[in-house]
């Protein structure tokens, strides 16, 4: 028998109580991989140890972008976004970015819509 899955850790935070994340996307990134786990799509060790892996690939990364790096390996291995979908999406907010007036919500729709 196996030990329960310890799940996702709670959101960090800084002793001051703020959250750790310098930018949004590290945080949208760290809730997308703790809901999934969540939701079953994947076991919260699974995601541990492909975290693990890739920060031994490159251990002077950004901590945030090897977490990110491994939310996506488990989108593709879960079958939940390939690799192609991942970076159409990027490049699509990337677009939409440069697109939109400071201060507007990033509107992927508005993109494709031209």
């Amino acid at each position: 028998m196996s030990p329960p899955d310890p799940g996702p850790p709670a959101l960090p935070r800084e002793r001051s109580g703020a959250p750790v994340f310098a930018e949004v996307w590290q945080a949208r990134a760290f809730a997308l991989a703790t809901l999934l786990s969540e939701r079953g799509v994947f076991p919260w060790p699974t995601f541990a140890a492909a975290l693990a892996a890739e920060i031994a690939r490159d251990p002077d990364a950004d901590y945030h972008a090897a977490w990110l790096r491994a939310l996506e390996a488990m989108l593709a291995a879960h079958g939940i976004a390939p690799p192609v979908v991942v970076a159409a999406t990027t490049r699509a907010w990337q677009d939409a970015a440069r697109a939109t007036p400071h201060g507007a919500p990033i509107r992927l729709d508005a993109v494709r819509a031209r």
